[in-house]
């Protein structure tokens, strides 16, 4: 993770074209920006697609970029990119749906291993509705503040703490059962 002043350097040299610059913010950037699309999506190749989108629209949008936190401002352009997915392909059904027949084709464990843990919490995840999916993987996987997930939703913070917190118990409820 680059610094602040860093970061900076190599923004501004994004502005200018610099290409190297730009292989720069996605070796910084890539790992988290796919996991985010991959936790929203669960699929590996519409995870890989999405990111493409994303650094594509950053060769073009870099220069709106006017100061202040780039990750929130990267990962906002990020969600506008999954929220197009979903209303251009309507993929979010079909996706939910094909994990629910993975979901019954498993069978119970008596003790479950790290991964197995992951890909029941990544299961669990895919059923909640896609805002409180998004807002719990923007403040737990991309570590935005509350306040910054309140600005990029244009709600009022308590609003954002309610949906989070009524998602996380509804995970913690699945996750027991």
């Amino acid at each position: 993770m680059a610094d602040s002043e860093e970061l900076n350097r190599i923004i501004e040299a994004c502005r200018q074209g610099d290409a190297e610059a730009f292989a720069e913010l996605v070796d910084i950037y890539s790992q988290r920006c796919y996991g985010y699309f991959y936790s929203m999506v669960g699929r590996s190749d519409v995870s890989d697609d999405l990111l493409s989108r994303l650094f594509m629209r950053l060769v073009e949008k870099i220069s709106t970029f006017k100061g202040g936190n780039f990750e929130s401002w990267l990962f906002k352009v990020a969600s506008n990119i999954f929220h197009d997915y979903l209303r251009t392909k309507q993929k979010e059904t079909k996706v939910i749906e094909a994990r629910t027949e993975q979901i019954a084709g498993i069978s119970a464990q008596p003790k479950q291993s790290d991964s197995e843990i992951s890909a029941r919490l990544q299961r669990q995840l895919l059923r909640l509705d896609s805002d409180t999916r998004e807002l719990i993987m923007l403040r737990y996987y991309s570590q935005m503040s509350f306040k910054e997930l309140a600005g990029l939703r244009s709600e009022p913070i308590g609003t954002v703490l309610s949906r989070v917190h009524r998602g996380l118990n509804s995970l913690r409820q699945a996750m027991e059962k």
